[in-house]
């Protein structure tokens, strides 16, 4: 099994492309200081985004056809109101529209450059359509298909996200044996990616630190074909293939 066997990279992109750890950690801070203001607690950015994680997933479940912009004001109330902190609806709402702020990856312009010369690019994100504009526009790059939860009406992990990327991928040609699926995260991608048999690439951004951070644990961790710590190092993968 080579990289060059495939067709098409589908991609998470918050924590694959983006590094929407940081960004969360940057959105939040007016709520993360005043955790220390007024209880005097001082969080560690892993019980950041492990919090983070649990109140975002619950309400992707609870309100699946809800876009990403206006769950993520309910995921800050869920946070203040655990942290015990008060919070102002404009504050929230701010945290909402941050996630077109949130930094790339510094290597995820330099490597899709590189793999768009080489295989269809595609995105499949727990995203609203206007936040993505955003994010794209800073990963400057041209994808051949843009998959959202607002498409497809419900948040992965859920098949129904996987199902409508892999008919709509079908219409322009690509069937699944095309497809390597490409994502940080064991929850939402791989996990699903294991039960529709999609060859999967882990690109593994959290392996100097421990946990998940702001997605769920997986409970038993999926299984993978390919293994980076990050996308240029995929793509020069690819091309010591090619070279080889």
């Amino acid at each position: 099994m080579k990289l060059s066997d495939y067709k098409a990279l589908t991609f998470d992109c918050y924590g694959t492309l983006i590094d929407w750890e940081s960004g969360m950690v940057a959105g939040l801070k007016p709520l993360i200081d005043k955790v220390g203001s007024e209880t005097g607690r001082e969080l560690s950015r892993d019980e950041i985004l492990e919090a983070h994680a649990r109140h975002e997933s619950s309400q992707q479940l609870q309100t699946p056809a809800m876009r990403y912009y206006d769950l993520l004001p309910i995921v800050y109330k869920r946070l203040a109101e655990e942290w015990g902190v008060s919070f102002t609806h404009q504050e929230a709402v701010n945290y909402g529209q941050s996630v077109k702020h949130w930094p790339a990856f510094p290597d995820s312009i330099e490597a899709l450059k590189y793999l768009k010369q080489h295989f269809k690019l595609v995105i499949l994100s727990n995203v609203d359509n206007e936040s993505f504009t955003g994010s794209n526009a800073r990963l400057d790059v041209e994808f051949d298909a843009i998959y959202t939860a607002e498409d497809c009406g419900s948040y992965k992990p859920a098949d129904r996200n996987f199902d409508y990327m892999l008919d709509k991928l079908k219409s322009i040609g690509i069937e699944k044996g095309d497809i390597l699926h490409t994502a940080e995260s064991m929850f939402h991608d791989h996990a699903p990616a294991n039960r529709y048999g999609l060859a999967n690439c882990w690109i593994y951004r959290r392996h100097d630190k421990e946990g998940f951070g702001a997605t769920m644990h997986p409970g038993e961790l999926p299984k993978y074909d390919f293994r980076f710590t990050s996308m240029i190092e995929m793509a020069k993968a690819h091309q010591a293939e090619l070279e080889g």
